[in-house]
């Protein structure tokens, strides 16, 4: 590969910032333009929920690297506050478009990486366009949420996933009234419901009003409040909401150029994260990816995996006959609210049952130490296996105080990959917690 070639990434975040310090790390030469349609690049979306609660104290530590930062340390172009509108694929450029001026230039590129991202679900509802309805996924977002926490009351959260959990904990920690609304019966749909009762008398106990098995039908405006309407006929009245009921993949600009998508609307991509067009890569929230338990394709919206992705990406640029194939995505994932956390990795068994799959459980309820040492607490482990070869195809892992819980999550995971040889450790995503640990690295 020339040392002079154009690398062009879109999208300056998780997989397009990873991209970007390894294309740098491989060539020194190169030269490397970052585009990004906002204001921030490589920030810590983690860590968005903790500053809103006061747990994260200082903003600037959330903007890990800023456009100079990145100039100053691996000489890259970044071009905040502009938007990639069109790909010629065939001159092999793309189309720029700032959105301070309006200006309009094409940039030619030999090696393209697509990281866009995706973007919070906003479903089509009554009143879904009201101000007070927030959607958090960048800095911006982030600030808009505590300026409206700042005068809100009664705060009712939409959706009772990762951050549904995590917003849920740090409104509580700014003694706001809080109800959490999940459209199934049962918190963290990606666990099996037995695995989510510490979790769920965790946030009753801390005062979180809980709305499961009830999705939200629409808003209104009601004697200051907005009134929220569930299916089930309950109104509950909030000063804010936050939706936290999935994201959808931003590839309209890969769907425009012709590169081919799956049924869900994802960037479809090889083991070393290739489109259909050979000069065009794509990495991160956008991407399918190869389901690692049945070899089928999957999305797997989590930062350890897009930052690998975008790793994976700029080595098969710039070193491709030495470049390992990435070996499909488990979605190993961890989560706390208050004093317990939850863990995954895998297929659940209510996915396995629809599926049709044939497999076999078992449940340990223990202490997470010895019993007759103090301080002991319950904790549930669960494992599922292919009774045929004994392959692992789930472990999941529920505790209170959540420390260890990362450790154990990570070692099943280890175990699910113990057949591979040790250079595989290397390409091990381990499940990532800013409260315990950088787990994926």
């Amino acid at each position: 590969m020339s040392s002079s070639l154009r690398l062009v990434i879109i999208g300056g975040v998780a997989a397009g910032a990873s991209a970007a310090a390894r294309a740098r790390r491989l060539s020194e030469t190169a030269q490397i333009t970052l585009i990004e349609r906002g204001p921030d690049v490589s920030f810590a979306n983690c860590g968005l929920p903790y500053f809103v609660g006061g747990e994260i104290t200082d903003r600037s530590s959330l903007a890990l690297q800023t456009p100079q930062t990145l100039k100053a340390m691996l000489n890259l172009d970044v071009r905040t506050g502009t938007e990639a509108v069109e790909i010629d694929r065939t001159g092999k450029r793309v189309q720029l478009r700032s959105l301070a001026s309006g200006a309009i230039e094409w940039l030619s590129y030999d090696k393209l990486v697509l990281a866009p991202g995706a973007s919070p679900l906003r479903p089509p509802l009554p009143g879904i366009d009201d101000p007070r309805i927030l959607t958090l996924r960048s800095l911006q977002d982030m600030d808009r949420i505590k300026a409206a926490a700042a005068s809100a009351q009664n705060v009712i959260v939409i959706g009772a996933g990762f951050i549904g959990l995590e917003m849920a904990e740090q409104f509580v920690h700014l003694k706001k009234t809080v109800t959490l609304v999940e459209m199934l019966d049962q918190l963290l749909p990606p666990l099996d419901k037995p695995m989510t009762l510490f979790m769920e008398d965790e946030l009753k106990r801390h005062g979180v009003g809980l709305a499961l098995g009830d999705a939200i039908a629409g808003f209104s405006p009601a004697s200051g409040a907005l009134a929220c309407q569930l299916k089930s006929g309950r109104s509950i009245a909030a000063d804010l909401v936050v939706l936290a009921i999935g994201v959808r993949p931003d590839t309209a600009l890969a769907r425009a150029a012709g590169l081919e998508l799956g049924t869900r609307g994802h960037i479809r991509v090889d083991a070393f994260m290739r489109t259909n067009d050979p000069d065009i890569y794509a990495a991160g929230d956008a991407i399918e990816v190869r389901d690692f338990v049945t070899g089928d394709a999957t999305a797997v919206p989590l930062g350890g995996p897009a930052n690998r992705q975008g790793r994976a990406a700029a080595d098969h640029i710039f070193r491709p006959t030495e470049t390992k194939p990435l070996p499909g995505a488990l979605g190993t994932a961890i989560v706390r609210a208050f004093g317990v956390a939850a863990g995954l990795t895998g297929w659940s068994e209510k996915r396995l049952r629809a599926a049709g799959r044939t497999y076999r459980t078992v449940t340990v309820n223990d202490n997470h130490h010895a019993g007759y040492y103090p301080g002991a607490l319950p904790i549930i482990l669960k494992l599922l296996w292919d009774p045929a070869d004994g392959r692992i195809l789930r472990g999941a892992g529920q505790r209170p105080r959540w420390r260890g819980q990362t450790y154990r999550c990570n070692r099943r995971r280890y175990h699910w990959r113990a057949h591979y040889r040790r250079s595989s450790a290397t390409r091990t995503v381990l499940c990532a917690t800013i409260w315990f640990g950088q787990g994926y690295r």
